[in-house]
């Protein structure tokens, strides 16, 4: 395993705070876990849906994963949706289902009341729509991620670009940058973000943009000390000296050895993103229904508190577990990036 990691990764230093990073057990299943989590949330059409994957009627092959066919296909001129539950199937006919068969905006109408409890029809009960509570959480799940990501890849790349050019040039450039830093910092963010998405008609979009313009200081004030500590080395000079381009120093020389504000702070810097998505859905000024969304879910648990507390204990521990492994991921690369500690 040794001599495949020495093929991979060829840098001495990269290797060493690999073999760190794996020394705990811990993150390393975190890291696994969170993996697991984005695969099932980006296909969570083959885990979670209303539609065969593929079937077989009355001698034709479907695919209605894939297609989608009008009711008129299989006889039926009375609805515009086809309802592939309510087909008879015959001798020779079948169908692969997925392992829930329930769509994240599709209402249980077999259940009594909404929100129903959990049972063999729905594993984690239902909400006040009757929607399986499995379905958006996992479907939830991957509107949090893309948020995130985006949140995060944006503020990231504004703050680097930003903190690398003020800490790199210095003097007037670096006066201008950081009093701009100072003035968004100084600025009540969360108030202003709500004001502003209360305006707008929030998207997915909307809201990556918004939080990203208010989210990109704190990294940028790291990129900024990185690069006032470097920007004097040996080999810095050494470009400079052979006639290399601001910008070539900046981007090739300097900054992949500035990396680690970047590496450390970004699982943290997810998991609150994920946090302020769940925390604006909650205040319903993020998604628009019927988007699934884990903070929606909790601001019915909220007027269900006492009756449906299925409502207050999915959503939470999910949330709770996605948080938790993420923080444990960001403990870890911090630990493997700390200079003190012991050479791997």
């Amino acid at each position: 395993m040794n001599i495949i990691e020495g093929k991979l990764i060829t840098n001495e230093l990269t290797l060493k705070r690999y073999r760190r990073f794996k020394r705990n057990k811990l993150a390393v299943f975190s890291t696994l876990m969170v993996l697991a989590l984005i695969f099932f949330s980006f296909t969570a059409e083959f885990w979670a849906n209303n539609r065969p994957h593929l079937m077989k009627y009355q001698g034709k092959i479907y695919v209605p994963l894939i297609f989608d066919y009008h009711p008129t296909e299989f006889g039926r001129d009375d609805i515009f949706v086809m309802d592939y539950r309510a087909l008879e199937f015959h001798d020779g006919d079948w169908a692969a289902w997925p392992l829930v068969q329930w769509d994240p905006f599709e209402s249980n109408t077999v259940v009594d009341k909404y929100p129903s409890p959990p049972s063999k029809y729905n594993l984690m009960g239902t909400d006040d729509r009757g929607r399986d509570v499995f379905t958006r959480l996992l479907y939830g799940l991957r509107y949090s991620l893309v948020f995130a990501l985006g949140a995060w890849f944006f503020s990231y790349f504004f703050g680097i670009i930003i903190g690398s050019v003020t800490g790199y040039f210095g003097g007037k450039v670096d006066l201008i940058g950081m009093r701009s830093v100072e003035i968004i910092q100084t600025m009540p963010t969360t108030l202003i973000l709500i004001t502003i998405i209360s305006i707008f008609t929030p998207n997915l979009l909307v809201l990556v943009i918004f939080l990203s313009l208010f989210d990109w200081t704190k990294i940028a004030l790291y990129m900024r000390a990185q690069f006032l500590q470097l920007r004097k080395r040996e080999y810095v000079e050494a470009a400079r000296a052979i006639g290399s381009s601001n910008s070539r120093i900046i981007f090739k020389h300097i900054l992949p050895n500035a990396i680690t504000p970047i590496v450390t702070f970004s699982p943290f810097d997810i998991a609150a993103n994920i946090s302020t998505l769940a925390f604006l859905d909650y205040l319903g000024l993020g998604l628009r229904a019927p988007t699934p969304s884990w903070g929606e879910l909790l601001q019915q648990a909220q007027k269900y508190f006492t009756t449906a507390e299925w409502l207050v204990w999915y959503p939470s521990i999910a949330l709770i577990v996605t948080l938790t492994l993420l923080i444990n991921i960001g403990l870890a690369v911090r630990d493997a990036f700390d200079s003190k500690s012991a050479v791997g």
